[in-house]
């Protein structure tokens, strides 16, 4: 991908919930809601404060992250689905073996 976000924003990839409940019950495409955790593929440098140094971005690529339903910018690149939101937007980091097991 050639695309390098700008000041303090991140380019995530969604990550699809699964087909079934617990109970195994399918869930059809139609009934999903789209996923509100995602992978981080690129991020800004980071954000300028009011001395005009750079402050850098907590979220690195690679990292999984859980953000709110509406957020960001939705973009197609190079055939990927991604979104585009602030890192203010991005609510914490998935880590550990949280982050392993839903892989």
């Amino acid at each position: 991908m050639n695309f390098r976000p700008l000041h303090d924003r991140v380019v995530v990839r969604r990550i699809e919930s699964e087909e079934k409940t617990k109970g195994g019950i399918i869930i059809p495409d139609t009934a999903k809601e789209k996923p509100q955790e995602g992978e981080v593929v690129a991020v800004g440098p980071g954000a300028r404060n009011e001395q005009g140094q750079v402050t850098p971005l907590d979220v690195k690529a690679g990292d999984r992250v859980l953000f709110g339903k509406w957020s960001g910018t939705e973009v197609k690149l190079d055939g990927e689905d991604l979104l585009i939101m602030k890192e203010s937007d991005i609510m914490g980091v998935v880590e550990g073996a949280a982050a392993k097991a839903a892989a």
